[in-house]
């Protein structure tokens, strides 16, 4: 099996080298013209702060610091259950300012620091450790600065930088001249620091700047000015694309599943039409997977090797076994598990059942709160009804049952091992095995009553 990490191990960094981490994600985000913080929004099915954490998790960091602000709340919860500790920004005066406020939670703190943006979420492990390899290099510079070459420039900050990647300062494009602004290598914001230069270069910093804030970029000057080096790192821009507006949270959206697609071509499962496969976080595919044209993946979906994925499917929270066959048309929703070998037809739903080893659910179908047994088949138009308006309750069906079209199991029922339950049938009570239940009234035929019916109502018509 594989996911959608590139299941990379990053040293673990001793007590003498401790790592922490500061994502900021103070900003009010209003270009998203939302109720949700801005890094909350998810990115294949997990907020992009998360995302972010995740990534940063992998270095096994001493602290992880947050800095909060406007909609500090929803922040705090977010990160609350990951024991993570947040900072409060209650002004909006610039980064430097912003990466200032995680003093307190840093207090004693002797290690390197990493500077994320809660909006920059596509970061990964891989390139946060190479800047903490930079920080350590044989000239020590005090600060580490990641740089990317976007497209167009625009209003990004300007690296002003030597060929060897040694740094003279980050001029931001509003207080850049002409000469700056022609220059290509951009700055992404993310920096690494040891602790003890990071907060006294912050205590230096001023706000004679165009914006009036306290920019974190003027500690790369800072740091020169005392006779330190600064150094820039450089990776691809899709890596540090940031969000602030919608479009731009479809575009890392966009690139992240590109990139997810390509991951699960190369460990060798089958898209049919990559750009309409939709994967989670945390989707994972086995070897000979098949996925057909316009599926989406839902958080918690595993597919195990030999699975095929028909046309327009949605799998959330549920585990397709090998060699099964979901779909087209077919939804399974949280803890649907169906077996190997096992058959999910068109227009069928799954929910909190397992559906056995060589079991068929074929045809317009509801399967809900129950146990199918190995081989069973189970007829189109069926039912489990396993909701009375309070409670829910299981359905069991044994194996190699089969239950026949348009029948409803009203749960809790039990259908034993081989045992036939008719069309039509309304089963209320447990069916022993091999047995057959047919739970209908008995087909009466009333000759030429249909005729004599038409004329009586035409002939009622005719009279109005």
């Amino acid at each position: 099996m594989t996911t959608h990490s590139n299941d990379q191990t990053f040293p673990a960094h001793s007590p003498a080298h401790p790592i922490a981490v500061v994502i900021l994600a103070a900003g009010k985000g209003t270009r998203m013209k939302s109720y949700l913080h801005k890094v909350l929004h998810p990115i294949a099915g997990r907020p992009m702060l998360l995302h972010l954490i995740a990534s940063a998790a992998a270095l096994n960091p001493a602290r992880t610091v947050v800095v909060t602000g406007a909609g500090r709340e929803q922040v705090e919860a977010a990160v609350a259950p990951l024991g993570i500790a947040t900072a409060l920004q209650a002004e909006q005066l610039g980064t430097g300012h912003a990466v200032a406020q995680a003093r307190a939670a840093l207090a004693g703190f002797k290690g390197d620091v990493l500077i994320l943006y809660g909006d920059v979420p596509l970061v990964t492990a891989t390139t946060m450790q190479r800047m903490i390899d930079r920080l350590h290099g044989d000239d020590m510079p005090a600060v580490v600065v990641l740089g990317f070459r976007p497209a167009d420039p625009g209003a990004y900050g300007r690296v002003i930088a030597d060929a060897a990647g040694r740094m003279d300062r980050i001029v931001e494009f509003k207080d850049a001249s002409e000469a700056e602004r022609a220059v290509t290598l951009c700055n992404s914001g993310l920096m690494a620091v040891r602790a003890t230069d990071l907060f006294a270069l912050l205590d230096r910093l001023g706000n004679d700047n165009a914006a009036g804030e306290y920019y974190l970029t003027d500690i790369v000057g800072l740091a020169g000015a005392a006779g330190r080096s600064a150094a820039v790192i450089e990776t691809g821009a899709d890596e540090v694309a940031g969000v602030n507006s919608r479009g731009e949270l479809a575009g890392v959206e966009g690139a992240w599943q590109a990139m997810r697609r390509a991951q699960a071509m190369a460990a060798g499962a089958t898209l049919i039409a990559p750009d309409t496969v939709w994967f989670a976080h945390d989707t994972v595919l086995g070897r000979d997977v098949v996925i057909e044209p316009n599926v989406v993946f839902g958080p918690g979906a595993r597919i195990e090797d030999g699975a095929t994925i028909h046309a327009f499917s949605h799998v959330e929270g549920a585990s397709v076994g090998k060699g099964a066959n979901v779909g087209p048309f077919a939804r399974l929703r949280l803890g649907a598990d169906l077996r190997a070998d096992a058959k999910v037809g068109n227009f069928v739903e799954i929910k909190k059942a397992i559906i056995g080893e060589g079991a068929k659910v074929s045809h317009l179908t509801y399967i809900g709160d129950a146990d199918i047994g190995a081989g069973a088949n189970i007829g189109a138009g069926t039912i489990t009804c396993n909701y009375d308006g309070y409670f829910k309750y299981r359905t069991v069906v044994g194996e190699g049952a089969f239950i026949g079209s348009n029948a409803a199991l009203v749960a809790p029922v039990t259908i034993g091992a081989g045992a036939i339950v008719a069309a039509g049938s309304v089963v209320t009570q447990n069916v022993e095995a091999d047995a057959l239940a047919l739970v209908r009234p008995p087909q009466i035929a009333k000759p030429g009553w249909a005729a004599r019916f038409r004329d009586k109502m035409t002939a009622r018509k005719a009279a109005r």
